[in-house]
C-alpha cells in the first residue's frame, strides 16, 4: 500500500510513506555530498500538484525547493538547520491541497 497523502523518497532508495517531521529530520540527517545527496517529498501518482526537496549544498548547509504549481508557488531557501528545515517543510505540506484529504466544513450557528 502506497502512501496515503504524500512520501519521502531519498537518493539512496530509502521511502517514507506519509513521513512525520522526526521521519523527515532522520532523513535530512542521513543526507552526504557522495551518494545520498538529495530527498523529494511529493504526492503519489504521474504529475503531483506539489513537490518539496531538500538537496545538500557543496558549501555546507541545504537547498530547501517547494513548488506547488496549484497556487502558482516555487520558493528556493538555503539553511543549516535540520530541525528548522524538517519543521517548516512538514509546516508547508500540511496547507498543501491533497484529494485524499476530506475537506473541512464550516457551519452556521
Amino acid at each position: 500500500m502506497g502512501a496515503h497523502y504524500y512520501g519521502a523518497d531519498s537518493e539512496d532508495g530509502d521511502r517514507i510513506d506519509d513521513p512525520s517531521e522526526d521521519a523527515l529530520f532522520m532523513m535530512i540527517s542521513d543526507l552526504n555530498d557522495s551518494d545520498n545527496t538529495f530527498v523529494a517529498v511529493q504526492p503519489d501518482g504521474d504529475d503531483p500538484p506539489w513537490f518539496a526537496s531538500v538537496t545538500v549544498r557543496d558549501d555546507g548547509g541545504y537547498e530547501i525547493v517547494r513548488r506547488d504549481n496549484v497556487r502558482g508557488e516555487h520558493d528556493v531557501t538555503t539553511e543549516t538547520s535540520v530541525d528548522d528545515i524538517a519543521r517548516d517543510l512538514t509546516i508547508w505540506m500540511a496547507c498543501r491541497d491533497l484529494p485524499e484529504r476530506p475537506t473541512r466544513q464550516v457551519t452556521e450557528l
